[in-house]
C-alpha cells in the first residue's frame, strides 16, 4: 500500500487551523529576552548542571543499538556551536519543535528551551507535525525581525537500564512503559493488517483520536520494512522518521517565504532513557536554509 506525498500533505494542510496544543506542553512559550546577545554555547554548563554523569557501559550499549547516537549534551554542545557561528543567540533565535506529545520528549525540548529561551510547538503524537502548513506560517511570522530559526523534528523511542528497546523507565511510576506508546500502538495496527488479523469496520475515524488514526495511516507503507526487520522496535522510529521527513520538507518548502535571516532543521531520533541516566539523540538530518529559504548547507557531518 502506498500513500502519495500529495496526499500526506494535503492531509495536514488542511486540517492545520483545527489543531490544540497537546495535554501537557509547559514549554511552549514565546519568551524571548531582548538585549540578550551573548552566545547560546556559553548556557550549555548551566543547561546540563545537575544532569545525570555519563554511564560508559550503559553509554555503550545505546550506541551499540542505535549507531550514530550522541548524548543530548554532545549535541546540544556540537548543534549551538555551529549555530554560534551563524549568528543564532538567544535574543534572536526562535526555537521550533516537532516532538512527540509524552513528557518525557520535553527532555530534549526543555534543555533547547533553556539555551534559546522560547519554542512554538508544530507537533502532536509520535513527533509528527500535525500544526502543518497553518503553524509553520505562525510560526514564521513570529521569528525576531532579522532572526533565526532553529526547527527541531521526530520521534522518540525508549530504551531501559537492561537494553529492551520500545520500553522506559519513569520517574514515580515502577511499570517499565512503553516508549513512544503510540508508535507501537501504529505498529500493532500495522502489523493486524500485514498479518492478516485485522479486524474490517466500516466506523469513520473518531476525531477524538484524529492524531493517532493520523499516525496509524502514515505508517502503512512501511508494513514490509518492520515485518523483515531484525529488531520490529529499533527500527520503528526510523520507519516514522521517514514518514515525518517527507512532511516537514514538504512544510518547509511551502512557507520557506517567511525565513527572516536563516533556518536550521534539524532532524532524527530521541532516544529516551531512565530518570538517571542521559537522554541521546540519534541526528539524520541538520540543514541550513538561508533568507531566501535556499538550502544552501549541509551541517549533519559536523555533528557526528
Amino acid at each position: 500500500m502506498k500513500i502519495s506525498i500529495a496526499s500526506l500533505v494535503f492531509l495536514f494542510a488542511s486540517t492545520g487551523a483545527f489543531n490544540t496544543a497537546p495535554v501537557g506542553r509547559t514549554s511552549t512559550r514565546l519568551n524571548i529576552v531582548e538585549g540578550q546577545t551573548s552566545a547560546a554555547s556559553e548556557k550549555i554548563a548551566s543547561v546540563y548542571e545537575g544532569k545525570p554523569a555519563e554511564n560508559e557501559i550503559f553509554d555503550k550499549m545505546v550506541k551499540k543499538n542505535f549507531p550514530g547516537a550522541i548524548s543530548n549534551k554532545d549535541l546540544a554542545t556540537r548543534v549551538v556551536g555551529l549555530l554560534d557561528e551563524k549568528g543564532f543567540n538567544p535574543s534572536n533565535t526562535l526555537l521550533c519543535t516537532s516532538l512527540c506529545a509524552d513528557e518525557l520528549a520535553r527532555v530534549l525540548e526543555d534543555e533547547f528551551v533553556d539555551i534559546y529561551g522560547n519554542n512554538f510547538n508544530l507537533g502532536g503524537l509520535s513527533g509528527f507535525p500535525f500544526a502543518g502548513n497553518t503553524g509553520f506560517g505562525a510560526m514564521a511570522a513570529h521569528i525576531p525581525d532579522d532572526g533565526f530559526c532553529l526547527l527541531i523534528h521526530g520521534p522518540h523511542v525508549g530504551i531501559t537500564k537492561e537494553g529492551q528497546i520500545g520500553k522506559v523507565e519513569r520517574s514515580g511510576i515502577a511499570l517499565v512503559d512503553n516508549c513512544c506508546g503510540s508508535a507501537i500502538a501504529a505498529s500493532n495496527y500495522l502489523k493486524g493488517i500485514t498479518d492478516g488479523g485485522a479486524t474490517i469496520t466500516p466506523k469513520i475515524q473518531q476525531f477524538t483520536d484524529f492524531q493517532q488514526g493520523a499516525v496509524q495511516e502514515l505508517i502503512l507503507p512501511f508494513g514490509k520494512r518492520l515485518g523483515r526487520a531484525e529488531n520490529r522496535m529499533r527500527e520503528l522510529p526510523y520507519a516514522l522518521y521517514d514518514s515525518q521527513d517527507v512532511l516537514v520538507t514538504d512544510i518547509v518548502n511551502t512557507g520557506k517565504g517567511g525565513i527572516k535571516k536563516g533556518l536550521a532543521v534539524l532532524g532524527g531520533i530521541q532516544i529516551n532513557t531512565s530518570p538517571d541516566t542521559l537522554d541521546y539523540f540519534h541526528p539524520l538530518k541538520f540543514d541550513y536554509y538561508d533568507a531566501d529559504g535556499n538550502l544552501v548547507e549541509n551541517m549533519l557531518p559536523y555533528l557526528r
